[in-house]
């Protein structure tokens, strides 16, 4: 496996950011740097594991200047692009604040790399829902079928997905995108899997009364997040520049399938009701990948199993509650 010196991660103080922060530092580079916005949304507790490990770059990506300025600071070797506006069901409130921030973003991670003469191992971080909604034939999903994006968020990572290829072709550039399928991460909220061990860990504690759902019939596979990050990092050292690779679980489960298991794992009753607020305008309920590509060329395999992903997940909530930062 190709070996990295200086890593760089985009979005770096995010949910998916920091735990790539930790994969990176468990195989002992020269240096990891990370980029964060002064203005960030997302929360440097993320790092806490990490602290003074990480050399973080006040940049924003919508500033060209900032990006240049920061990358010839890093000299990355490998850069790790996850940088991204994620709230799929937010996009639809906000769709010319996700599209800028998303594609611009990444075109000016890309020119500022051209800028400023450096040609690392860049591994764009793309999404599921680049394909939309597949037909019933199509599943599982390969790599080679059509894109057919369902939000403002899945027509900007597919807009990324395409960039990344344009700059291999044209430039050079040694872009290896992934496609990530659903994944448990109990640090980003917003995921319905998280949403739901939140409110399970606050119903338990007796500080909120029911939990609130949305469609419960979309179907997904579900990975741990740990996994993920170990797939990025592998994609990155055994992935063909310009190819893209699915990467998702093997575990095929429906969120209110989901949401049932979570409640049987609570240590009191669990009310639910349907918030129609949380319902997305046009939604994607069959999401299940075809990974073998990834598998065949680098010889992967997800290390958790999904019951313990269930009980990592459930075990961070009880425990941010426990300590009121929730």
């Amino acid at each position: 496996m190709k070996a990295f010196k200086r890593v760089l991660i985009t979005g770096v103080t995010g949910s998916g950011g920091s735990y790539m922060a930790e994969r990176a530092l468990a195989a002992r580079p020269a240096a990891v740097h990370g980029l964060a916005r002064w203005h960030s949304t997302s929360s440097a507790d993320n790092l806490a594991a990490v602290t003074g490990r990480v050399q973080v770059h006040e940049c924003d990506l919508g500033d060209l200047s900032s990006v240049v300025a920061a990358l010839k600071a890093a000299k990355p070797d490998v850069v790790f692009h996850l940088a991204s506006h994620a709230n799929v069901r937010a996009s639809f409130t906000t769709p010319l604040a996700v599209l800028q921030n998303n594609i611009m973003g990444t075109a000016n991670l890309l020119e500022g790399l051209r800028m400023a003469g450096l040609d690392p191992v860049v591994q764009l971080c793309s999404t599921s829902e680049v394909y939309g909604q597949v037909l019933p034939h199509e599943v599982p999903i390969k790599e080679e079928n059509a894109f057919r994006p369902s939000s403002p968020y899945a027509v900007s990572k597919a807009a990324q997905d395409m960039l990344g290829l344009t700059y291999f072709r044209s430039y050079g550039m040694k872009v290896v995108r992934t496609r990530m399928f659903a994944y448990l991460n109990p640090r980003r909220a917003d995921l319905f899997a998280t949403s739901f061990a939140r409110q399970v860990a606050l119903i338990e504690a007796g500080r909120q009364r029911e939990l609130r759902h949305g469609n419960l019939d979309s179907v997904r596979t579900m990975i741990d997040v740990r996994d993920a990050m170990d797939a990025y990092w592998v994609a990155a050292a055994q992935g063909r520049p310009g190819e893209a690779y699915n990467l998702g679980g093997t575990t095929v489960v429906s969120v209110g399938e989901f949401l049932e298991l979570l409640k049987k794992k609570a240590k009191k009753r669990i009310p639910t009701r349907l918030d129609p607020a949380l319902l997305r305008p046009s939604d994607v309920t069959l999401q299940v990948p075809d990974t073998s590509k990834f598998e065949r060329e680098t010889g992967w395999k997800p290390r958790y199993s999904f019951e313990e992903s269930v009980e990592h997940l459930l075990a961070h909530w009880r425990a941010r509650v426990r300590a009121g930062l929730s």
